[in-house]
Order: C-alpha cells, then structure tokens, then sequence
C-alpha cells in the first residue's frame, strides 16, 4: 500500500499483529458496552485485513515500547458526488491507559494524509452519541457532524427476510 509517510510510532499492522488487532476489538466492544456483540474470528480477520480479497486495512499507533496502543480500522468508500474514493474509519481505539498521548490525533492524521495524497476527497466515521469524549475530540480536529444524516443498519432476521 502507497502510504504518505508515517510518523515513528505509527505503522501498517501485519499478520503478526492479529492477537493485539483482535484484543483492541474486543477492548473497544467493551468500552461501547457491546462485548457479546464480537463475532469476528481470527480466521475472518485475517482474510479481511491480509487475503487476497482484503476489505480493510489497519493502522497502528505504538507506545514507547513499540507495542501496539491504538489502532485505525478503515477501508475505501466512494462518493458518487465527488467521482472519487474516500475512506471510511470502522473502529479508531486507543487503549485507555494511552488516552490523550497524542495517538488517536496521529491516526487520524495518518488516515488524513492518505486521503490527501490519493486525490481522494473525505474522511468519514460514525461516533455514538454518548461519548462525549470522543466527539468534542473530533470536533476539536474540525471534524463536523453531518446535519440531517441518520445512520441505518440492516442485520439478523431481518436482513434474512429482506433477501429472501
């Protein structure tokens, strides 16, 4: 992957970093008070971030030990509007105790260049209304809320009962 350049704590994750890639979801479902919602196997992770269909890609943010202490799951959208791709971020996590270092502003960053070097034309996620946090965070980035847009999933039975 043509990446701008990094800076020295962050890095593209590796099949090596699936354990440490995986105990982040599962620290991040527990932080969003969903932890039995993680269904995610080794096996699925690996062929979504490393296969040879891979969706989705990760950023790391290391602590001064080099170990893994954020991480930036994303993957390229499109926007019909603008002609060109974008990315959307599915999970930026860092772990608590590395909170308010600096890394969830270099993983942004990071994802930001990347957008900016590709010609590409936006940056997008969701946050969950309650994480006051995290939201004066991005805004503080001159991320901005998108007016009039609710956010809509379709899943288990009636996902099945729409495709049938």
């Amino acid at each position: 992957m043509n990446l701008p350049e990094l800076s020295p704590n962050l890095r593209v994750a590796t099949p090596d970093d699936l354990p440490a890639i995986g105990q982040m979801i599962r620290e991040l479902a527990e932080f969003e008070r969903e932890l039995d919602a993680v269904k995610v196997t080794p096996d699925q992770l690996h062929d979504a971030l490393f296969g040879p269909d891979a969706v989705a890609s990760v950023l790391l943010a290391l602590d001064a030990d080099g170990e893994p202490a954020g991480m930036a799951l994303w993957y390229r959208s499109f926007s019909t509007w603008d002609g060109v791709p974008g990315i959307y971020l599915e999970d930026l996590f860092v772990r608590e105790d590395h909170r308010g270092s600096g890394l969830g502003r270099a993983l942004l960053s990071a994802l930001a260049g990347i957008v900016v070097q590709r010609g590409w034309s936006r940056l997008e996620w969701a946050v969950l209304s309650w994480n006051s946090e995290a939201i004066a965070f991005y805004d503080s980035l001159g991320g901005r809320p998108l007016d009039g847009w609710q956010t809509y999933r379709l899943s288990g039975p009636s996902l099945g009962a729409l495709s049938t």
